[in-house]
């Protein structure tokens, strides 16, 4: 009985673990608006202080959600985004730099993508155009 209790309160703790879920592409639906996750350069991700893992198709989605005010700020455990160059690797949302430029699409056409460093988008803003954000920022512009 004993070990039947530690087990399960083992178990409690694990599935509540505030870590980053593996994006499935091609098959998990972006939590916003319901599109099939396929671009590894804009898709993002919030995992809640529970460890629920709310999975985006494009940043957009990720910042529209979270300006409904469907989750509290408080229950952020992570905020990550792609980071442009690397695909499929994300990085803290609010350290990111993010650049809006016509010249790169994304999937929700806001043509919004995330850098994790300042330096690799202000050469992005160079070739492409556009215009730069931090995170608070861009929370404000997309409101």
């Amino acid at each position: 009985m004993r070990i039947l209790i530690i087990s399960l309160v083992m178990l409690l703790f694990i599935s509540c673990e505030v870590k980053q879920q593996p994006i499935e592409y091609g098959s998990d639906a972006c939590h916003f608006c319901k599109m099939t996750i396929v671009d590894k350069q804009h898709a993002s991700e919030l995992v809640t202080n529970k460890g629920k893992a709310y999975k985006f198709d494009a940043i957009e989605c990720l910042v529209n959600y979270i300006n409904e005010g469907q989750i509290s700020s408080e229950d952020f455990g992570l905020l990550l985004v792609s980071n442009y160059p690397e695909k499929d690797h994300l990085v803290d949302a609010k350290t990111a730099t993010y650049l809006i430029s016509e010249k790169i699409p994304s999937p929700m056409g806001y043509n919004l993508s995330a850098f994790e460093k300042k330096e690799d988008a202000t050469a992005m803003q160079k070739a492409k155009g556009g215009q730069i954000f931090t995170w608070n920022e861009l929370i404000e512009k997309i409101k």
